[in-house]
């Protein structure tokens, strides 16, 4: 007969290797969630007559200027004879496609919409500047009828405000201009037989001014799921408004990075800090997405005549100035060193369920981490873009960072 301690021994075990498959079957359906979301493809078709500023503007939504090496290349001619996709930076999957120019004495919407294979695509930007054309009107008429949406986007409206004031320096007023363009390009639209219209005037070296925040709202508003989340990553969050988008997009799936790191400490005889890589990946993912690495400052800098350093200053968490695995593990035993008393009495009563209980302390610690940064890097974000732009936006920076509350699980 075997001895009460094999027994035991074998209890144990037998316990730990059922332990690890849960573990492994749950890290591998959490991994699989996280996997369809970063797989998610946005294919975003740009097109308009030639020289309306269609490359222009594919570089300014993929946060590049016109004279970085992976930007779609820029002319007074048309430069596309066949649809070109230009994958963002940073998400490879969400696609600005620069499609041939229209306007030509033999372009035909419906032949034109087959050529570049309609179906490919999420929705349109139609581009125009400078004046309604009958073309766009074809244009919009047969994406209409195909099923997919459109959005009419007016560009070079900053050209239009300078011939403006030059014109009638006395009577000069902004927000009458841009209203008089909108109405036209609206009641254009209209008389060609388009249903509700929308308008976007829009500038892509100002990005940030007129009618993108509006843009960017109205498009995040009509897609669903992973597409929407993507949309909100990849547009560039040049408002106060679209920091907290994001910041809401991302933190709805806090949850599975904290999970999936838990289940990796919570494999028996495996400890804690192998979490710490996957927790800066996903830190440091949030710290490019709101623009505070190097790169992304330095950018920015460039783009609005600014000092990289003076940007620089106005990054104030700990995390997003210095991003390391020892500040990383130091959040983690601030948080975990709540949860020891839960972890002695699993010792003392629940042997088997002991790597578990510890599991769930570093999830605990694992989401205190990241909705911590998440908070602490969209208020960066807010104080850079002001920084940047000159002006305040409504919605202060975020109040400071706390651990979220018990029932964090239910927002």
């Amino acid at each position: 007969m075997q001895s009460p301690e094999l027994r035991e021994q074998d209890l144990s075990e037998m316990g730990s290797l059922v332990q690890s498959r849960v573990v492994l079957e749950v890290s591998s359906q959490v991994q699989t969630l996280l996997d369809s979301l970063d797989s998610a493809t946005l294919d975003i078709g740009v097109t308009g007559e030639s020289g309306a500023g269609k490359s222009t503007l594919i570089n300014a939504l993929r946060g590049l200027s016109d004279s970085d090496p992976r930007a779609a290349p820029t002319g007074v001619v048309e430069t596309t004879a066949a649809p070109t996709p230009y994958p963002h930076p940073g998400l490879p999957n969400v696609r600005l496609w620069d499609l041939p120019g229209t306007g030509t004495p033999s372009f035909r919407a419906e032949r034109y919409l087959e050529q570049v294979e309609l179906e490919r695509y999420d929705f349109f930007l139609l581009v125009a500047s400078e004046r309604f054309r009958e073309s766009h009107a074809q244009l919009a008429r047969a994406v209409a009828a195909a099923g997919k949406r459109f959005y009419f986007i007016r560009s070079k409206v900053d050209q239009d405000l300078q011939a403006s004031r030059r014109r009638r320096p006395a009577r000069f007023e902004e927000g009458q201009v841009l209203a008089e363009i909108r109405a036209d390009c609206i009641w254009q639209l209209e008389k060609e037989g388009a249903a509700a219209p929308r308008v976007f005037l829009l500038s892509g070296f100002q990005l940030h001014r007129y009618d993108f925040p509006r843009l960017q709202a109205t498009l995040a508003g009509e897609l669903d799921g992973h597409k929407r989340h993507a949309l909100l990553l990849a547009l560039p969050a040049v408002t106060a408004d679209a920091v907290r988008q994001r910041k809401e997009s991302l933190r709805r799936h806090i949850w599975k990075k904290a999970l999936l790191a838990c289940l990796v400490s919570a494999l028996p005889g495996l400890p804690l800090q192998l979490s710490v890589p996957l927790l800066m990946e996903t830190v440091a993912s949030y710290r490019r997405s709101f623009g505070l690495d190097e790169e992304s400052l330095r950018a920015l800098a460039g783009a609005v005549a600014s000092s990289p350093r003076r940007l620089r200053a106005q990054v104030r968490s700990a995390l997003g100035r210095e991003l390391s695995p020892a500040a990383v593990q130091d959040v983690l035993n601030q948080a975990a060193f709540c949860g020891q008393a839960a972890a002695r009495l699993a010792r003392a009563r629940l042997p088997l369920l002991e790597n578990l209980v510890a599991g769930g302390i570093s999830f605990v610690a694992a989401y205190a981490l990241l909705h911590s940064a998440l908070e602490s890097f969209a208020g960066d974000a807010q104080r850079v873009l002001e920084a940047a732009y000159g002006s305040g936006d409504e919605g202060a920076p975020g109040s400071p960072c706390y651990p979220p509350h018990p029932g964090f699980l239910y927002d």
